[in-house]
């Protein structure tokens, strides 16, 4: 094993120790050692970890800045251990977070989403399946990609109809009712499952055509295929992903219809976001109200609520 790798291992398990998961930054940080070795670099510097960090050339502000926070922790930790490391300052590369408008799905571009994912080829034939069941899941339940993925058997309560989110993203659990249309897919998936892979080892719910849990690359991977194939992604090089609407899109779409709803029908929605933030798992009610802003029928509906209740108040 190479210094650098040993000294990885160790930062990411004393990490991993303090309660991070470091699920992307241990994948990135992986390929930055990689990168090194490539280089044939004896220590870390400012010039290698931007350059790689820069990459692809055609990624967003976003990435470089995230590639190049990552090498940060590492190289301060490594700092303390090896003296010729170079520390990157935390201006270079600046870059101020910005929520991306959400993509509304509509019914026609989550079915055909769905049909997509559903002709995905495998050897088992399950890849199919459990994708076309994760993207209805997420679409119905607005659960988080990881909580959805992070579902066992025993979360899964196909009598009562109920999910237990147990890994979230807060550490906070909760319960989510599903509509029965729901439930009655899972268990159309379980038994599809189970007819396929009858001895799995695994407990996880949604299963990969290897029978171990399905894992979050793949599912993004596989979201980006169906989503080039019925044309709601452009074209990318390699095994990009490409640019447009996003698996977390999916948590979005689940949120604005329910507040259009709830808008249309004349619902108190003052009264009832606290609900939909508890159902989403949001630390506070202000994420909640963020679609408000962010999806534009929502606002034009909160300004016509807003005008009849003061008669006063003129867009």
């Amino acid at each position: 094993m190479s210094p650098f790798k040993k000294a990885l291992e160790e930062y990411l398990a004393l990490r991993r120790g303090l309660g991070a998961e470091l699920k992307r930054c241990g994948l990135a940080l992986h390929r930055f050692i990689e990168f090194l070795a490539r280089e044939r670099a004896s220590r870390v510097t400012r010039e290698l970890a931007i350059r790689w960090a820069t990459q692809p050339a055609g990624a967003q502000p976003s990435t470089w800045a995230a590639r190049l926070g990552y090498v940060r922790g590492f190289a301060n930790w490594l700092s303390t251990v090896d003296g010729s490391t170079e520390v990157v300052p935390l201006k270079l590369l600046p870059y101020r977070f910005h929520r991306k408008p959400p993509h509304v799905y509509t019914d026609d571009e989550l079915l055909r989403l769905v049909c997509a994912a559903r002709r995905l080829p495998s050897f088992r034939g399950l890849r199919g399946p459990s994708c076309a069941t994760l993207l209805g899941l997420l679409a119905s339940t607005g659960l988080r990609l990881s909580e959805a993925l992070a579902l066992d058997n025993g979360d899964v309560d196909l009598i009562a109809g109920v999910l237990h989110v147990r890994r979230t993203k807060f550490g906070k659990s909760r319960f989510i009712p599903v509509h029965e249309s729901t439930w009655r897919a899972l268990a159309r998936y379980a038994r599809r499952r189970d007819e396929i892979l009858p001895g799995r080892s695994t407990d996880a719910f949604l299963v990969s055509d290897r029978g171990t849990r399905f894992g979050e690359c793949a599912a993004r991977y596989n979201f980006a295929k169906v989503s080039r194939e019925i044309g709601l992604r452009a074209s990318a090089g390699g095994y990009r992903h490409g640019r447009g609407p996003r698996l977390h899109d999916m948590r979005h779409r689940f949120a604005a219809k329910r507040l259009v709803e709830w808008y249309r029908a004349g619902a108190d929605v003052e009264r009832e976001i606290p609900r939909l933030a508890t159902y989403l798992g949001h630390v506070h009610v202000n994420e909640t109200y963020w679609y408000i802003e962010a999806v534009p029928e929502l606002l034009q509906l909160a300004t016509e609520r807003l005008q009849k209740s003061r008669p006063e108040v003129r867009s």
